[in-house]
């Protein structure tokens, strides 16, 4: 059975809310009646009581055979029940408003039979009010069936007449205008006078009877007996002026019940007015007053907040919540606050959209409405049944969060915030929900406060987070302990939980000296070294290497940090050899890798690594790290390349002699350098070691030479100059790799195969290339400059005078062919036809073939990093690079006087002047190298320069303070460099001058 009601009649005078009544009755009726209706007010009142009986029959007899009912049979009991109702309606229209003098004195009789029909309207009015759905405004009633039915006469009143003549300025009802919903409803369920108090002229709520026989206000009545304590006059009725004997007060029972009954009826029915108000939504102005009406009415009792529940009012709130208006959607905020006090209201809640719509709210610029909406939120907060709702709406609680602890911002709603995330702690979800967004202490409250059931979940918590994401995890030293006794005491799978959390706790370095304090590092020891169980996997001696390496890596002093009970550190060698004897190839990746990373930290400091490389020399680790760098897993073997090229300096030889006899190597190497595409750290790390191992290593050099090395080198050089490679943030170490390369070939050029390479490639003029253009990196610029030094100084040996070649005698066919191959290094060095003598190196020079820097035009070059470079180092093997030019093996005087040519005296002083302070001329450093040799040259000038070059010198002013300065605190080296120079410029008396003996 379905029916349904469409409130649209438009009758003025129609006094009850009742207007749409519906209900369906069994079979039919004929009730047509006489049209000679009575005319006594009385009688009419009876008739319309009779109908009212008659209604109810028909709807008590259609409720007791609704199941069996048709169609057609429902249509006939529609007109009958209609036909009642429109009986009821023309009788009370034909009431005259003069038979009531006054809505609060209606004659006894009248009012009786009027609270009959409206006793009616009230059980009609409560079932149609069941059934209202907040998707449609119209006051739809229905029931079980989906079919609707608008069984109302057009003719008939309605509810919806009030409120629209209440917003019409000129429209009265029944020669009474309205300007309130309150009074709309005191119209409908009017007041008595006997409802009043004299004194207050207000509606009693304890009425009281006194001896005159008035009834008053007990509290009113007993203010004004107190006037009269003193006895001395007696006490006088305020209303008939009678005395008094007595002061006793006696409970009018059926007038209280009488004022309770109006009360309920009168609040339902201004719930109910509001209701339907809200529904017809036709101004912003008629929605606020009907909430403001709603929230007094909330306030007032539960029972009002009951029966806005029930007919939907709660529903339709939440909608409201998407309003245009500002106004509306606080106010509804503030009366949803009222409504959600009691379990029934969060419920209805739970099924709408309102929390969604609070949580967009939240972000709103109004301060009114964001607090109305977090409020809201702490309301809603309470219930359990929302918990999850709330957490999980996008963007709850990184909002609630950034609210909570942007608290300069808005006090009241940061406060707040706190409470709404406090409720949501009660979900263990929302505690995931907050630790993905950043807010991490709940989880880590309860990981140190909970049960234990509460800890493994948290503890899975934070290891779901760390597989899903990378994030920064600031632990306290609380929930430390615990991840860590976790680790000591759980199975198997809250073992490995612990673990990754603590993987990934450890790696924000902040955390470092937390973990140390909390006893981690020797659990993790123990862990990696101690703890042997056969059916335990190998994981958890990875993730205790994980976490041993990040705390170490932290930047924690590692002499302070103890691995156990014994005292031991783990710098210790004790501590260095287990992590030694742990490399093996056979291990997992994961693991070696770890290890390699922690001893790679330990050599960052000076002691520590001669620890590290005692141990590593003692074990022979340097072929198992060796074999780690050719590892697939590329994270290890960038780490095991780095932990190489850290162990270079002190151990340097012994790793190019293992790396020399390890299978595939060096070759490996070569072929890394040489792989085309992006440059990454592995191809930039494998160019570092080979170019940071011994220069002078021949074995190795050989071994590179004749795996294509050179080649390969020279044409990634080719290819960056060129930009053909994708730039790539290791471009630049990679390139200082290449060229580190090349260089250390230039220091073993006393083996023919190393210098026929030489000469082939031209060494000479591919660096004198990258001293020009690699004016932006100054390491590239030094090694060339020191590679231009180690060629230069081979020049005067390879460079042959310019003689008339005898005319060769005939040879026969054999010997020409066994000489054809002994001699291809010899006729590399033989001198081209028509060649010029070289006036430093007294014979005919090539960049080729003799490598002579001023053949190459690379003293242009040595003079322009001299002029712009600032780091000493690269001044340094500049200097270095054109000292070969006046060196004693070569025509010191031509040399100079090439130098001069350049200007040579005015970069070499100014070198010197630019490089005096800061250390660069004191003792030892590359700074005392800088000021050795730029004394050097100036006295090479002084004594082989041309009279200009000795002008040039001795003009300089700043020259003498700095010789003095030298020669005072200058080490030995320095020391005899500036005492010569200053023996040129007679400041110092020559010791080397031969005396005549003199006979006395």
């Amino acid at each position: 059975m379905s029916s349904a009601a469409v409130v649209d009649a438009d009758q003025e005078n129609f006094m009850d809310v009742g207007s749409h009544l519906h209900a369906a009755v069994p079979g039919t009726m004929d009730l047509q009646k006489a049209q000679n209706l009575p005319t006594n007010t009385l009688h009419i009142m009876e008739y319309l009581a009779a109908n009212v009986d008659l209604a109810k029959d028909l709807v008590a007899r259609c409720s007791a055979v609704a199941q069996r009912l048709m169609d057609d049979d429902l249509l006939g009991i529609t007109k009958d029940l209609d036909n009642v109702i429109k009986n009821i309606s023309n009788e009370l229209n034909r009431i005259p408003v003069s038979t009531f003098a006054s809505s609060r004195f209606a004659e006894p009789a009248v009012s009786g039979h009027l609270q009959v029909v409206r006793d009616r309207h009230d059980l009609y009015d409560q079932r149609s009010c069941d059934g209202y759905s907040d998707g449609d405004m119209s006051m739809v009633v229905a029931m079980e069936r989906p079919r609707k039915r608008t069984l109302h006469n057009s003719d008939m009143p309605r509810l919806v007449d009030f409120l629209q003549g209440m917003y019409q300025e000129s429209h009265e009802f029944g020669g009474q205008s309205f300007s309130s919903l309150p009074e709309v409803a005191e119209y409908v369920e009017p007041l008595y006078d006997s409802f009043f108090c004299p004194l207050t002229n207000k509606v009693m709520i304890d009425p009281v009877t006194t001896e005159s026989g008035m009834t008053y206000d007990k509290r009113a009545i007993e203010d004004y007996f107190d006037k009269f304590t003193d006895g001395s006059e007696p006490v006088i009725c305020p209303v008939t002026k009678m005395a008094m004997q007595s002061k006793t007060l006696r409970c009018n029972v059926p007038l209280k019940s009488t004022i309770a009954e109006w009360i309920t009826r009168n609040e339902a029915t201004r719930v109910r007015i509001a209701r339907t108000a809200l529904s017809m939504a036709t101004t912003e102005a008629m929605v606020l007053e009907a909430i403001h009406e709603l929230k007094v009415l909330a306030r007032l009792r539960r029972k009002n907040r009951d029966q806005m529940h029930k007919i939907g009012i709660t529903k339709f709130l939440a909608r409201l919540l998407d309003h245009k208006d500002g106004l509306i959607r606080c106010d509804s905020l503030d009366l949803l606050c009222l409504l959600v006090e009691d379990d029934a209201g969060k419920e209805i809640i739970a099924k709408t959209r309102a929390v969604s719509r609070t949580i967009k709210l939240l972000s709103s610029s109004s301060t009114d409405e964001r607090h109305a909406a977090i409020s809201f939120l702490v309301e809603l907060s309470k219930s359990e049944l929302l918990l999850e709702n709330i957490g999980s709406t996008a963007g709850s609680i990184l909002i609630l969060t950034t609210m909570k602890f942007n608290s300069s911002d808005d006090p009241v709603a940061a406060e707040k915030a706190g409470e709404v995330l406090k409720n949501l702690e009660k979900c263990p979800k929302n505690i995931k929900y907050m630790a993905e967004s950043g807010y991490l202490d709940p989880l880590q409250r309860h990981l140190v406060e909970g049960s234990e059931d509460v800890q493994m979940e948290m503890v899975s918590y934070l290891g779901e987070l760390i597989q899903k994401q990378e994030m920064t995890i600031n632990i306290a030293g609380s929930a430390s302990e615990i991840l860590i006794k976790m680790v000591r005491s759980g199975n198997n799978a809250i073992r490995k939980a612990a673990l990754d959390v603590l993987v990934q706790i450890s790696s924000h370095n902040p955390n470092g000296k937390t973990l140390v304090d909390a006893g981690a590092v020797p659990v993790m020891v123990e862990e990696l070294f101690i703890r042997k169980i056969d059916d335990e996997p190998m994981g958890s001696k990875t993730e205790a290497a994980a976490i041993l390496a990040n705390i170490v890596e932290s930047g924690l002093d590692p002499e302070a940090i103890v691995v156990n009970k014994e005292g031991h550190v783990i710098t210790s060698k004790y501590s260095v050899y287990n992590f030694a004897h742990m490399l093996k190839c056979s291990m997992p990746d994961t693991l070696n890798l770890s290890i390699v990373r922690v001893l790679l930290a330990l050599t960052t400091l000076p002691k520590p690594l001669t620890t590290v490389v005692s141990v590593m020399k003692e074990q022979d680790s340097s072929q198992t790290v060796i074999q780690l760098m050719g590892s697939l897993s590329e994270s290890l073997g960038i780490a095991a390349t780095r932990l190489l090229i850290a162990l270079s300096p002190l151990m340097g030889h012994t790793i190019a002699e293992k790396l020399c006899k390890a299978p595939g190597q060096p070759g490996k190497l070569v072929k890394s350098i040489g792989l085309h595409g992006r440059i990454t750290e592995r191809h930039a790390m494998s160019a570092t070691l080979l170019a940071k191992l011994p220069y002078q290593h021949i074995a190795l050099n050989l071994a590179l030479l004749n795996r294509g090395a050179v080649t390969t080198v020279l044409a990634k050089i080719d290819e960056m100059q060129r930009g053909e490679t994708r730039a790539s943030r290791y471009a630049k170490a990679y390139m200082e790799g290449l060229v580190g390369v090349l260089v250390r070939l230039t220091t073993t050029l006393y083996d023919p195969d190393v210098l026929l390479a030489a000469m082939d490639h031209n060494l000479t003029s591919v660096l004198t290339d990258l001293l020009v253009r690699s004016a932006g990196s100054d390491e590239v610029q030094r090694l060339a400059a020191v590679g231009l030094e180690n060629l230069s100084s081979q020049s005067p040996n390879l460079s042959q005078p310019l003689t008339e070649e005898p005319r060769p005698k005939k040879k026969n066919i054999l010997r020409r062919l066994r000489e054809a191959h002994a001699g291809r290094v010899h006729d590399n060095r033989r001198p081209p036809a028509h060649s010029r003598v070289c006036p430093v190196h007294r014979g005919v020079c090539s960049p080729s073939t003799t490598f002579c820097l001023v053949e190459a035009g690379a003293v242009e070059g040595l003079l322009c990093v001299l002029e712009s470079n600032e780091n000493g180092r690269v001044v340094e093997a500049a200097l270095g690079a054109l000292c070969t030019l006046m060196d004693d093996a070569v025509d010191v005087t031509s040399g100079v006087a090439v130098l001069a040519e350049h200007d040579a005296a005015r970069h070499v002083l100014r070198a010197l002047r630019q490089h005096r302070e800061g250390g660069r001329c004191g003792s030892g450093g590359g700074g005392g190298m800088v000021a050795r040799r730029c004394f050097w040259a100036v006295e090479r000038f002084l004594a082989h320069g041309g009279e200009q070059c000795v002008r040039e010198v001795t003009s300089d002013r700043a020259l003498p303070s700095l010789l003095v300065s030298a020669f005072h605190k200058g080490d030995a080296a320095t020391k005899q460099v500036a005492e010569s120079v200053l023996r040129c410029l007679h400041r110092m008396p020559d010791y080397s001058a031969t005396y005549e003996s003199v006979e006395l």
